[in-house]
């Protein structure tokens, strides 16, 4: 199956040049040269008034503001877990990955902790409701394992299913047929998955939710990957709600947290909490972007 380059979800771009900090009350020369220079307090009017100086800044503040409010909830040891799980994953790879996204190391450490910090805060901020609970619970699937076949054309899956209903081995043809290279030699086995997976095909779990263990698909299920065979081979009971709940609430969370109105909601309680007063006239408006319900 296709791999994609999961980023951390930072809340705010860390622009690539920093404002200093004292610059209003320290003119000190930042660069020198033949008939001039450069002091803290040029470079300080100059970056103040352009994009990248002022996406630092509220960068800045709101990292802040989650560090004062949410810091004791977030460790070293959880972003340097996330961090570690996604090296390993890209193995050789990884420095390219960063590069592509335009990371290093150390901001996208960053990113990381500021991703942890907004799941804080969102936590604490919005509460969940039975009703919401009840949804989930309602198309609450525990994990399952399946094995599939991939194919690119309609025809050659049809073929398969054929082959399947007269005795054929899902594993012979899964190894014969299948483009997924990283399953074909092992039956066609994935993972396991639960209703809560993003990284499979809805379509794709929609069908495979549906077997029952020993199952297998009797029509090709088209994917963005092109045609597959499923078959079910392992599928728990769905147990009680109380068993699940927690469960469930990680995953109501997990879906706020990808809604950008909720987010900017955490995000305007934050910044409201911390009670920001910022002294440039000329800066005044660099948090609109967050606190403004209808900001991108």
């Amino acid at each position: 199956m296709k791999k994609t380059w999961k980023k951390a979800a930072a809340v705010v771009a860390f622009a690539g040049i920093a404002l200093s900090a004292t610059a209003c009350s320290n003119n000190k020369t930042v660069v020198s040269y033949k008939g001039g220079k450069i002091t803290q307090q040029d470079y300080y009017n100059k970056m103040k008034k352009s994009a990248a100086g002022q996406s630092q800044l509220a960068s800045m503040i709101v990292n802040d503001a989650l560090e004062e409010q949410y810091g004791k909830y977030v460790t070293d040891k959880q972003v340097n877990k996330q961090f570690n799980e996604s090296k390993k994953q890209y193995g050789s790879q990884f420095s390219a990955a960063l590069q592509q996204q335009g990371l290093t190391e150390s901001t996208y450490k960053e990113s990381i902790k500021t991703n942890l910090l907004m799941n804080q805060a969102l936590r604490h901020i919005k509460k969940i409701s039975k009703k919401q609970e009840e949804k989930a619970w309602k198309n609450y699937q525990p994990k399952v394992q399946v094995e599939h076949i991939l194919v690119s054309k309609e025809s050659t899956a049809k073929d398969i299913i054929n082959q399947l209903n007269n005795g054929a081995s899902f594993e012979s043809l899964a190894k014969k047929y299948s483009t997924d290279s990283e399953t074909k030699n092992n039956g066609g086995k994935l993972p396991k998955f639960d209703s809560s997976d993003t990284s499979l095909d809805s379509s794709f779990k929609t069908a495979a939710f549906k077997l029952k263990k020993g199952e297998y698909t009797k029509t090709p299920v088209k994917s963005e990957y092109g045609y597959h065979v499923i078959k079910m081979i392992s599928k728990p009971s769905k147990g009680s709600f109380k068993s699940h709940k927690k469960e469930l609430d990680n995953q109501i969370y997990a879906k706020m947290a990808q809604d950008q109105t909720t987010m900017q909601s955490v995000l305007a309680t934050v910044l409201k909490r911390a009670d920001v007063s910022i002294k440039d006239s000329d800066l005044k408006d660099v948090l609109t972007k967050y606190v403004t319900p209808d900001a991108k």
